[in-house]
This record gives C-alpha cells, sequence and structure tokens, in this order.
C-alpha cells in the first residue's frame, strides 16, 4: 500500500508543470536615450568599452556623481545606464561627449532624455506620392519636415515614422509617429489639432 501511494505520489509531481513569473521592469529613471541615428549607434558600439572609460572620464572631470554602467543599442540610437537617475547637465555632459567623437556625425544626433511615456498620433491629409513624381512620400522626408518646424520644438521620437496609405486606390496617406511625452500627455495634447506644411499640403495632427 505504501508503495503504492509512493508511486501515485512521484506520477503526480510529474504532471506538474513548473510556473515561472516573469516581471516586466518599465524603462528605469537612470537611463539616458541619445537618439544618435543608426550609422552612429554602430561606429559607437564598435568602440563600447572604450566610450563607457571616457565618459566616466569626463563626467568625473567636472566632479560629478553619477557614473555610466552599461551601455545598449535600441532602433534609434544608444541607451545608457547610469548609477543614480542623471541631472540636466550630466545630460548634456554626455550628449555634448558623444557629438565631439571624431567619428560620429553630430547632426543626426538629436536632444537626449531620460525614459517617459510614448504618445503616439497621426498626421492626416499628406499626398501618398510626393510633389510632381512617382514616388511614394518618404518617412525619412517627413521627419525632416518635422525637425525643420517650430510646432515639434522639444519634440523627440520614440520609433521610426509609418507611411501608410489609406487605401489601394487612394493617393492620401496616414503618418503615424511616436513620440517620447510625459505622463500628462501635455506634449501631444501640444501637438493635438495644429496644422502645418508637407511639401505644398496643409496637414493635420
Amino acid at each position: 500500500m505504501l508503495k503504492h501511494q509512493l508511486q501515485e505520489t512521484i506520477n503526480k509531481s510529474r504532471k506538474v508543470k513548473p510556473v515561472i513569473n516573469i516581471a516586466m521592469k518599465d524603462p528605469s529613471r537612470k537611463q539616458i536615450i541619445i537618439p544618435i541615428g543608426n550609422n552612429n549607434k554602430v561606429r559607437f558600439m564598435a568602440s563600447l568599452s572604450l566610450q563607457i572609460t571616457n565618459i566616466n572620464s569626463v563626467l568625473r572631470n567636472i566632479k560629478l556623481d553619477v557614473m555610466a554602467d552599461f551601455v545598449w543599442a535600441e532602433q534609434l540610437g544608444i541607451i545608457i545606464t547610469m548609477n543614480k537617475v542623471a541631472l540636466p547637465l550630466d545630460l548634456q555632459t554626455i550628449e555634448n561627449y558623444v557629438k565631439n567623437i571624431d567619428y560620429i556625425n553630430f547632426n543626426n544626433i538629436k536632444m537626449s532624455c531620460l525614459p517617459q511615456s510614448k504618445s503616439y498620433l497621426k498626421i492626416i491629409d499628406i499626398s501618398y506620392l510626393m510633389k510632381n513624381t512617382n514616388t511614394p512620400m518618404n518617412s525619412s522626408v517627413v521627419e525632416t519636415i518635422i525637425k525643420n518646424n517650430h510646432i515639434f520644438n522639444n519634440i523627440s521620437l520614440a520609433s521610426k515614422l509609418q507611411v501608410i496609405k489609406i487605401s489601394p486606390k487612394s493617393d492620401i496617406a496616414i503618418i503615424w509617429l511616436d513620440i517620447w511625452g510625459v505622463q500628462s500627455g501635455s506634449k501631444a495634447k501640444h501637438l493635438i489639432n495644429r496644422y502645418f506644411n508637407v511639401e505644398s499640403y496643409i496637414s493635420t495632427i
């Protein structure tokens, strides 16, 4: 009888699947996001150990308390994880260092920031084809227009723009954009229902 009960216990234990608890962490406030473009990102990551050493040397030289622990690459650039939450001076110091690396194209570097919430917006009333061509509207063209328009001052894109034709037979497109914002959504609210030019078209957010 005891042998039978023992065998039953063993059989039950084999049927029980282990429960794996996975904890997903939100972006840490200790991270600094620097959108630097893909080519810059590849060059930076190729000499990563040297860059972390240099960043920490620059921070020490001006008596700042923060240090870079590690760096990893993401779609739009690099994310530097610090030993504590960075202050505006820390962000500016690191951004200036990255911009002054010899092989980095500083024109492709956007404003560094701490992790924030994302807001999803769409731009409507845009021609799917670029003016006087049969070429579909390029996200890079729209991104350049956005960068040069004052209503997007202090706005950082959280991902690449998506240009989508509204239907197979239509010549109109919608552009989806994700921006870094704050929990209150104030940056997104500032843009909603604003108008701006994309080529000769007046587009609405």
